[in-house]
C-alpha cells in the first residue's frame, strides 16, 4: 500500500525523522487557519500517490496565510496524471541549501536490501541515473546487519554528501532505516533530503509503501488505508480475507491458488477474443480453503460488480477435495438464494448471472455429481478449463 506524504512522515516523526511540521486538510479554510497556526512561510502540497506533483502544479509556496487559502482553492479538485486532489498537507517552508536523495527498497533481482542515495536530489532520480549515473550510490544492505550510524555514514558518503554533513546525514539515514524496517516496507524514499544553511539534514518529501502481507503483526497500519480511493470490491474481498483485484472486463474469475487464476485469466482473454472481445473481470484466489462461507463471500464480491455478465468458477481438487469445493457451491448459491428471497426476489434467482464451473482433480466425479444433482438453473458444468472459459465468454458476450 502506497501512503501519502503526509502519512509517511507520521512514520518519519514515530521514528524520529527530523521533517518540517505541518498538517493535513481538505479545505482551504483549513489550510488558511494552518498557515496562521505556523505563522511562517508554507508549502501548499497536493497529496496524491504518484510523482510531477509539482510541475503539475500541485505544490505551491505561501508567504502568508492569505496565499496559502489562494492556492488551496487552485489546488483541491486538481487532476494530476488521473489522481483528484482531495487533501493538501501545509508544511511550514524551508530555505534550502542544498538537495539530496535517498531511498531503502527491497532489490528483488539480486534478492537483498538496497540503499540508493545521490548528492544530485530534487529531481526524479530516474534522469540521475540515466544522466549521471556516477552520482548515484547503489548500497546493498545485509539484511541481518542492517543499518548502523557508521554503515548510513558510509552510504551518504558514496552518494557523494559533502562531508559536513556526513555525520547528520548518517543518523537520519540510519533512522530512516529503522522506518524501512520496524513499519514492514517495500520502499522508504526522501527526495529531497535538504541541508539547510545552519546544517540541518531534514526530510522535506516522504514516500512509503507499506507490505500488505505483513498486515497482521502491524494493526496500526490499517489507518492508512484510503477506502475514499479504494474500490469498494476490494475493501468488502478484504474484509473476506480474500485475495482480490478488479479488472476491467465482464467475465468473473474465481479459483484456488494464484497460478491457477492467472493461467485462467489468460485462457478467458484468449476465449473472449472469439466473443467480442470479452475480458476476464477480475482476479479472485479463495486459497485452499472452499466452504460455502468462502465460497459466498466470493461470488458475494464478484457479483457486486456491474460489468460482470457470467462467472466463472475454476477449481482444482488438492487437499480440498473436489466435493468439498462442490458443497461450497451449493451452498453458497444457497446462501446468495436465501438472500435474495429475502430482499423479494424469486429462488433461484441469487446471482442472476450464470456460473460456469470446472473441477478437477481429487474426487472430480463425485464433486460434479453434486453440482448436477443440485440442478441449480444457473450453473454450467464444464469438462476443461477450455471449454469452461469459452462457455464462459459466449454467456458473457450475450
Amino acid at each position: 500500500m502506497d501512503l501519502f506524504e503526509y502519512q509517511a512522515k507520521e512514520l518519519f516523526e514515530k521514528h524520529g525523522v527530523p521533517s518540517s511540521k505541518g498538517r493535513v486538510t481538505d479545505t482551504a479554510d483549513g489550510a488558511r487557519q494552518i498557515a496562521e497556526e505556523i505563522g511562517k512561510p508554507v508549502m501548499v502540497k497536493a497529496q496524491v500517490k504518484v510523482g510531477g506533483r509539482g510541475k503539475a502544479g500541485g505544490v505551491k509556496f505561501a508567504n502568508n496565510a492569505d496565499e496559502a487559502f489562494e492556492h488551496a482553492q487552485n489546488i483541491l479538485g486538481l487532476d494530476i496524471k488521473g489522481h483528484v486532489v482531495k487533501k493538501l498537507l501545509i508544511a511550514e517552508a524551508k530555505d534550502i541549501a542544498e538537495e539530496y536523495y535517498i531511498s531503502f527498497l527491497l532489490d528483488r533481482t539480486n534478492r537483498t536490501y538496497l540503499a540508493m542515495c545521490s548528492v544530485e536530489g530534487g529531481m526524479e532520480i530516474e534522469e540521475v541515473a540515466a544522466t549521471k549515473p556516477e552520482r548515484l550510490a547503489k548500497v546493498p544492505v545485509d539484511a541481518v546487519k542492517g543499518v548502523d550510524v557508521a554503515f548510513a555514514r558510509s552510504i551518504a558518503e558514496q552518494g557523494h554528501l559533502p562531508a559536513e554533513v556526513l555525520d547528520a546525514a548518517a543518523v537520519t539515514i540510519a533512522k530512516l532505516w529503522e522506518v524501512f524496517v520496524k513499519e514492514d516496507t517495500l520502499l522508504v524514499e526522501v527526495n529531497p533530503l535538504v541541508r539547510t544553511p545552519d546544517d540541518q539534514i531534514l526530510a522535506l518529501d516522504g514516500k512509503v509503501t507499506l507490505d500488505g502481507n505483513a498486515d497482521f503483526r502491524q494493526p496500526g497500519h490499517e489507518e492508512f488505508e484510503d477506502k475514499d480511493a479504494t474500490d469498494p470490491l476490494e475493501l468488502k474481498a478484504k474484509a473476506n480475507d480474500l485475495n482480490y483485484v478488479k479488472l476491467d472486463g465482464q467475465v468473473g474469475v474465481i479459483g484456488n491458488g494464484a497460478g491457477l487464476v492467472m493461467s485462467t485469466l489468460d485462457v478467458v482473454a484468449y476465449a473472449g477474443e472469439k466473443h467480442g472481445g470479452v475480458k476476464p473481470a477480475n482476479f479472485l484466489d479463495i486459497g485452499g480453503g472452499a466452504s460455502a462461507e468462502v465460497m459466498a463471500a466470493g461470488l458475494d464480491v464478484i457479483l457486486g460488480d456491474e460489468q460482470v455478465k457470467s462467472v466463472f468458477v475454476n477449481v482444482f481438487g488438492g487437499i480440498t477435495a473436489c466435493d468439498a469445493v462442490a458443497n461450497g457451491i451449493v451452498g453458497a448459491l444457497k446462501v446468495l438464494d436465501d438472500a435474495a428471497a429475502s430482499s423479494g426476489h424469486s429462488a433461484g434467482s441469487a446471482p442472476g448471472k450464470p456460473l460456469v464451473v470446472r473441477l478437477d482433480g481429487n474426487k472430480v466425479d463425485e464433486g460434479r455429481k453434486i453440482l448436477e444433482d443440485a440442478a441449480h438453473p444457473l450453473v454450467t458444468l464444464a469438462q476443461t478449463m477450455d471449454e469452461g472459459a469459452d462457455k464462459a465468454a459466449e454467456l458473457a458476450s450475450k
